[in-house]
Order: C-alpha cells, then structure tokens, then sequence
C-alpha cells in the first residue's frame, strides 16, 4: 500500500480488507486470514530448551557444594561414594527440570485461560472470541474498560476515549473519530487510530482491524525488547535464603564433626590416614545428606500445582504470591451484583404514577405476565407502561439471543440492561424488532459519574431522546411526567410519589431504574450531556431483583468461622445492598448501609474506627472504596478487593489481592488484579483463601519434615563422635538415606488435603516466620527421638553380635530410614494426630513410603547390598527393629497433644473433627 490506514477514508479500509462494517467477516474468510497472518500475539523470547534447564540445575550454591564433595570423595580414593554423589546431583537435576517444566507448563495454561476476549462481528453477528484468532478485517466492538485487541481504523465512535500513555507518552485519553488524519500525522494524532493494547476509558464504538501480533505497533516495540522474567515470590526467595544459611551451617557443623573425630582418633595416640580419611567422608556425606538442595524447587512445584487445582475450582492466581497472601486475608470487600448474587436480574416490579405493576418469569427467558392487585394486565390499556418498556428496551446496549444448541437464553451485554430488554419482550416488544423501527440515531454512553445514559430516535413522527438512570439522580432533572399519555408539570407531591415508591422497591432489595425521555425539533449532531439530561419527562420505574446466590450464606458463615470479615461495597441504592448483606449474614438486622456521601465527611482518623464496624457500604465512588481499603490496611488488615468496572481498577491494585470478576470483568481489572474469578462467585474468593492456607500449611510440613530428618542425622553422627563410638552410618550410607527419604515422601506432604480446622483458624500473620516456635520444638523433638532411636540401635548391635561393625551399622541404617518414613506420617499435620486424619488417608505418601521401604530391602537383599556394606538381617532382627523405628513418631505424637493442651487448641481440633 502507498498509503497508510489512517489516510484512508472508512469505506476505503473496508474496501481494502474485504471487510463490511455492518456484518464483519465470514467465518470462512477469517480461517483464510488466520493463516496467512497468523495468531494476534506477540513473540516471546526462545523459551528454555531442556538442556539449559538442566545446565542451570548446576548453578545453585548448594548443589555446587555437592559436586565439591564429589570431586574431594574422587581425591580420596572413594570413587563410589563419587558416583552416588553425583547420581543424587544428577537425579536431584532431572526432578528438578521435570517440575520446572510442568511449572511452566502449568503457568502457561493459566496464561491461556486468563487471555482476553474480543467481542466482534462474524458472519453478521456479534460473537466474542478470543483476541489471538484475530485477523484484518475483523470488526471489533469496543466499549469502556475494554482493551484494544489489535492495530483497528475506527469506523464508529460515540464518544470514544483511549489512554494511549504506554504508547504515546499522552497524559490523558484521546479522543477518537473516523475521519480521515494527514499521512505525515505522528501515533499520538492519529485519532482515527485504535492501538493494541491501550484502553477504552469513555464511550462505545466499532474500528476494523488493520494489524495483528507483531504488525501492530505495539509489535514492532515487543522485537525490541525481552520478555520480562517472572520475579521469584517472596516465600521462594525467603526459602533459597533459607536453604543456603542452613547450608553454611550444615557445612560448620560437618567440618566440627570431622575436627571432633580427627581429635578423638588423635587422641588415642595414633592418627592413622584410613581413619582421617573415613571422618572426611563421612563429614562430606553428612552435609550432602543435611543440606535441603531441593527445598527451593519443591516449592515451585507445590505452589504450580496448587494453582492449577484453584483453576480447576475457577480461581486463576495470576501471580504466585499471590498464593501465599491468600493465607493471610483477613477482610474480603465485595461488590454485591454477580459476585453474592446470580447475575441474573429479572424485572419483577414496574411503577408509572399511582400504578405498581408486578411482571412473573425468572432469569432472562422472556415468558411472564404483568399482573395489577391480582390481575392481569391489559398492555393495550397501559400507554405509560408500555412506553415504559420501549424506551428501556431502545435505550439500551444489551442484547437478548438463545443458544442453538440447548435453546437457553442469555444476555450479551450488562445483567442490568439486559433485564429491561426481557421486560419488554414480555410485553411484546422485542428489541430487533423496535430497533429495526426506531434506530439509534445519537447517544451519550452510561458513564459512572453522570449514572446516566441518553440514546436518541426517530419515533412515530418525533425526534425523541429516551434517558434511563439512577431515579433520584434522573428525578432532579425531570420537570414534567406523563399520565396517560398526556404531559404536565410534575408536582411536589408527584415527586413525593414517585420518591415513596423508588424507596418500597428499594427496600425489598429490588435495584431501580427511572426512565424519562424528551422531544426535540431535530436530534443535536454532537449532544451534550449538560443541555441534553435536563428538562427531562418522567415516564416510570423498573425495579429488578437480582437474587442471592445459594451457596454464598454457606460461604459467609465459613469466612465468620475462619476470622475473616465479609464487607459489600457497591454502588447500588443503601436499602438494596442493605436488604441484600442482611440476608447473606453480612450484616446484622440491626447494621446501616454508609453511603459516600456520608464518607465524604469524615476525617481519616474517623474513617479508620467505623471501618472496624461497618459492613455494607452503598452509593460509593472509586475514590470511596481506595479510601476504605486505606483505612483498613491502616488498622493491620489484609485485604481482598474485588471489582468488574474500569473505575475498581485502582482499588484492585491498591488491595493485597485484588480480585477480577471473569465473566463481567473488564479487561483493564483483568490485567490489573492478582487473581480472576471465573464464575463471579463469591464462593469461589473463600475456597480460594481455603486453598491457600492449604498449600502454605502443606509446605511448612515438608520443610519442618526435611529440617528434623536432615537434623537426625546429624545428630546421631556428632552423639557417636562425642561418645566416643565408632561411625554408626557409612558415606554411601548416608547418601542414599538422603535419596530414598527426602525425595518421595516430601513431595507427598505438598499435596495433602485439607486439614479439618483449616477455616477455623485466625488468618496467619504476614510477618510470622515460616518455622515458629512450635515447629521448631517438634524439629528439636523428632530429631532427637530419631537420633537416639537410632543410636539405640547402633548398639544394641554392636553388644548383642559381639561388636561386629557391619550389623550394628546395617541396623542403624534400616532404623533410620524406617523412622524417617514413619516419621513422614506424623508430618502431615501442626494440630491433629495422624489417627484423628486416617493414617492412610494421603495416598501418595502411602505409595511414596512403599516406594522408599521397597528401596531399603533393596539396598539390604539385593546385589546392593555389596555396595552399602550391610548385612541380610533375619526375622528376629526385623521385629527388634520395626518395634524401635514408631518411637520417634510417638514422641512426635505425644508432642502435638501436649502442644494443644498447653495453647488451648484441643477442644477445637477435636470440635473440628467431630463436625
């Protein structure tokens, strides 16, 4: 082309692309651009190949400290105790790029389900795909809050505004037009021009798509540029801290072994070589078996997995943090419409003056009766209702299909307009059919300050502007009324009426709608709202109800039970969100709403007190509810702040976990938020939170599961040196002990299941360290109990077989790998006996303790058996030994107990089990 797209005129673009502004492309031309253009996204930078993964395994500090130990055992002469050594790195290396890769297989599937929508025309209807099978020549229907999902001409705008400022570097929206710019016009003044990835602040409008993926401008800047890399969460960086201090202490504790065993040999009088080498080896086998090399790793995966089970719940964490901040929330501030209730708003209730009509049906299939003191309504016989239903039905961007398929209906549009729509269709007047008659000729688009929208038409004869809005705020601008199809001016006590019945609806929870309309001589080719929404002509009230969802009161009752406060903020009437919060068990009978204006008077200091109280808060401005959050952050409260509209974007990002509704979501709070609720559901936020406080729990139990077994084996090597003993464990022994009882049963307690008194419990601290007090007196306690079980056994082996080292130490290695793996049971809970659980109720700790006894009896009977220098032991031996290994776990277990009984907590472990 010599000329750029927005030198063109519109019917030009359209003529170009083989497009039609009216219709869109066929779904047959679309496949054909697709191929030919591609996906509408962006090139990333060459994800890591396998080999790289795996070459990036060997960088870690702690694993370089094994291949030291490796090379030092190769030094030494011990070339097997080097190739288990490095078998361990290699296979600690292959674990770990497997679970990367399912990690970022994981995040990548998030990645999918959280990409943004388009809503365009295909085959003549208005059909909403996801944005990467875009093509050129799509036409793309915009509204506000929606991201522009490709390089578009505007062919339509009514107001159009877009904040460009990623782009452009303009401080404030651009306003949009279709007319045609010079071709020397900068990005910044091109405002026939939609760019990728910048934001519909204001209006509505229609462009057709010019550029796609990397064609887009946004495109040519992504070439040069790296993808970002996503930042460790703050619990991974707290453990790879962890990990490594713990193995500068591994390392000085292994290094006072060797030196205590070096003096002990010395000390005889004779230092022999054999004897120096065997302590270095045991030194360095110690700290390979001490040292946690995959804490960092398990993590990762436990908390990819944890998020994929969320997803499958409908709960998409965005960002790993996220995940652990989840455990932490301790207020919940929701919006009430398709959040606590069903999204589905039925007109229940219409009101012209002195006239209360009732209309049946539920949900948006458009089948009921309008019924008046018990009977019903003759239509033909209520002009004002009936131009009631028109100028709500025409004054409206909703849409009303029914699925081929099942034959359900559904709304393509907002829940609210979307009720108006199936009122009139009740009464006969369907929305295709009244625009077809009565097009919308102008508009001023609904926006969140004016809580007004105005659509002009040419009806019967008259130019005719039909205004639908918030009643009291519609009701100031009107100055007549129509009753029975005459006009006259309204009266004190007209408005008094009409102010009485907006409150009766209002208190039984219904949201209202006034609608009001005015003549003019000829329809203003660029209205304003100031001159436009005045004098206005009172028609009537819509009151709509949108009926709680089951499942919320349920949801409520475990937040209370879990000391987690439910707030509503919304900027529905008091009386509605009031009614509604009341039913829920959000508020008590005898709460108030507080609405803005009433914020509006307070001083921060005042604010901060009432929040302590307050649970339902109505009529508020984006600027109300970052206020509120402010304040409760400022009283130490973690917050989860959930919103659909483009103006809850600030309070999203400013909440500890912003929250974004998936299905009436916008994208820009989709982009903004931490996590995306699927299924708008309230329900869904509070087995969100469950789950996180599930995966943070779990991943205590397998850190304090690896920190008491590294710290027993420590413990039995230093007590043997101090006593004087021989070396209970070999290197090789040691090194495979680590192996066969770190791997498989930590992993197992990522993924325990929930624990009974998990809603129960006080939100977590923020600042509460990963192992507190508890946990670390029963890492104290197990450890011990191991070490000294095992020592037990050591020499009860060394007096019972006349101090033959090999079987002394072959019970010592069996002991300690069978109370490690019994131990693994005790594991899997801070609070409850494992009995009180079901001692097999975690499946795959049974399978990964089987897989870790299966490889003990091979490393005892089989050809292993020559390496690890141990001893076939008999049936009496067995049973001497499986009656030692449950000592550590019962200790373990008398701990809990005493635990609960001196912290108060054993009435509600066992209150909790019994529910």
């Amino acid at each position: 082309m010599k000329k750029h797209w927005h030198e063109l005129a519109a019917g030009e673009v359209e003529r170009l692309l083989s497009s039609n502004a009216s219709a869109g492309l066929t779904s047959l031309e679309a496949d054909k651009q697709l191929a030919v253009h591609g996906f509408n996204e962006l090139k990333e930078k060459p994800r890591e190949t396998l080999w790289q993964k795996f070459v990036n395994q060997f960088k870690d500090f702690l694993v370089l400290i094994l291949i030291a130990a490796s090379l030092i055992s190769v030094l030494v002469g011990e070339v097997t105790d080097s190739i288990v050594i490095i078998a361990i790195v290699l296979l600690n290396a292959l674990l770990g790029v497997f679970q990367e890769a399912k990690a970022e297989k994981a995040l990548a599937a998030l990645k999918e389900m959280t990409a943004p929508n388009s809503k365009v025309l295909r085959d003549g209807e208005i059909t909403i795909i996801p944005s990467k099978l875009l093509v050129p020549g799509d036409v793309v229907l915009l509204e506000a809050g929606d991201y522009i999902p490709g390089d578009l001409r505007f062919i339509e705008s009514h107001n159009v505004k877009v904040q460009e400022a990623s782009l452009t570097g303009e401080s404030v929206p651009v306003e949009k037009s279709t007319d045609p710019v010079g071709s020397t016009a900068s990005l910044a003044d091109r405002h026939n021009m939609g760019f990728m990835s910048t934001v519909v602040t204001y209006g509505r409008g229609k462009g057709i798509v010019v550029g796609t993926g990397m064609q887009t401008e946004i495109g040519k800047i992504a070439e040069m540029l790296q993808s970002v890399e996503e930042d460790s969460s703050p619990l991974q960086k707290k453990l790879a801290e962890f990990g490594k201090m713990l193995g500068v202490l591994c390392l000085f504790v292994c290094a006072l072994v060797f030196g205590l065993g070096v003096y002990s040999g010395y000390s005889d009088g004779v230092l022999e070589m054999a004897e120096v080498q065997l302590m270095l080896m045991t030194s360095i086998s110690l700290a390979v078996a001490a040292i946690p090399e995959g804490l960092p790793t398990v993590v990762t995966i436990v908390l990819a997995l944890g998020m994929q089970r969320m997803a499958k719940k409908n709960s998409i964490m965005k960002k790993l943090h996220a995940v652990e901040t989840l455990g932490s929330i301790s207020v919940i501030c929701s919006d009430k419409t398709g959040t606590l209730t069903q999204n589905q708003m039925t007109v229940v209730k219409a009101f012209t003056l002195e006239r209360m009509i009732d209309l049946s049906g539920e949900g948006y299939d458009p089948k009921g009766e309008f019924f008046r003191d018990g009977s019903t309504v003759d239509l033909s016989e209520e002009q004002d209702l009936a131009f009631l239903l028109k100028g709500s039905s025409l004054c409206n961007d909703a849409q009303l299909k029914q699925a081929s398929d099942t034959g359900a209906w559904h709304i393509v549009g907002d829940p609210t307009e979307g009720a108006l729509v199936v009122a009139a269709a009740k009464g006969g007047y369907i929305q295709s059919k009244l625009t077809a008659d009565y097009p919308r000729i102008q508009e001023l688009p609904f926006d969140s300050t004016r809580k007004m929208m105005t659509t002009f038409h040419h009806m019967e004869g008259r130019d005719l502007a039909f205004t639908k809005g918030a009643p009291d705020i519609l009701l100031s601008r009107c100055t007549h009324i129509a009753v029975n199809g005459s006009i006259h001016p309204l009266t004190p006590q007209e408005r008094n009426s009409i102010a009485v019945a907006n409150q009766e609806m209002a208190s039984h929870a219904l949201r209202v709608l006034a609608v009001a309309y005015r003549a003019w001589d000829s329809i203003p080719d660029a209205p304003n709202a100031a001159e436009v929404e005045e004098q206005l002509i009172f028609i009537g009230l819509l009151g709509m109800i949108d009926p709680p969802r089951l499942e919320v009161r349920d949801a409520v009752a475990v937040c209370r039970s879990a000391g987690i406060r439910p707030i509503m903020i919304t900027g529905d009437h008091p009386d509605t969100a009031l009614a509604i919060a009341k039913d829920l068990g959000i508020a008590s009978q005898s709460s108030l709403a507080i609405t803005g204006s009433q914020l509006d008077t307070l001083s921060p200091a005042e604010l901060q007190q009432l929040v302590q109280t307050a649970s339902v808060f109505a009529r508020v401005s984006p600027e109300h509810k970052m206020a509120i959050i402010d304040a409760l952050r400022s009283n130490g409260q973690i917050v989860a702040m959930t919103g659909d509209g483009v103006n809850d974007a600030p309070a999203l990002k400013k909440a500890d976990i912003g929250v974004a509704m998936g299905i009436t979501g916008t994208d820009v709070t989709k982009e903004t938020a931490d996590m995306v609720v699927a299924d708008d559901n309230f329900a869904t936020i509070v087995s969100a939170v469950e789950e996180g406080r599930v995966i943070y729990a779990n991943i205590r139990k397998f850190v304090y599961f690896l920190l008491s077994c590294n710290a027993s084996e420590i413990l039995v090597i230093l007590f043997a040196i101090l006593l004087g003993w021989p070396i209970p464990l070999l290197p090789i022994q040691l090194l495979w002990i680590n192996l066969v009882t770190d791997a498989f049963p930590a992993l197992a307690l990522g993924v325990e299941k929930k624990e009974p008194n998990v809603m129960k419990l006080k939100p977590r601290n923020p600042a509460e360290p990963l192992l507190t007090w508890k946990l670390q007196v029963m890492i104290g306690i197990q450890s011990l109990a191991m070490a000294v079980t095992v020592l037990g056994a050591f020499k009860y082996g060394l007096y019972a077989y006349e101090g033959d080292l090999g079987v002394a130490r072959t019970f010592a290695f069996i002991t300690l790998i069978t109370t490690q793996v019994i131990c693994a049971f005790a594991a899997r809970s801070e609070h409850y006996s494992v009995f009180q659980l079901g001692f097999f109720s975690n499946k795959y700790l049974n399978a990964g303790a089987a897989l870790s006894l299966f490889l003990l009896l091979l490393s005892v009977y089989g050809p292993l058996h020559v390496i690890f220098k141990t001893i076939e032991p008999g049936l009496n031996e067995w049973l001497f030994l499986l009656a030692l290994s449950p000592l550590p776990f019962l200790a373990t277990e008398l701990t809990k107990l005493v635990l609960r009984l001196s912290t108060k907590e054993d009435s509600q472990v066992t209150n909790s089990i019994a529910k």
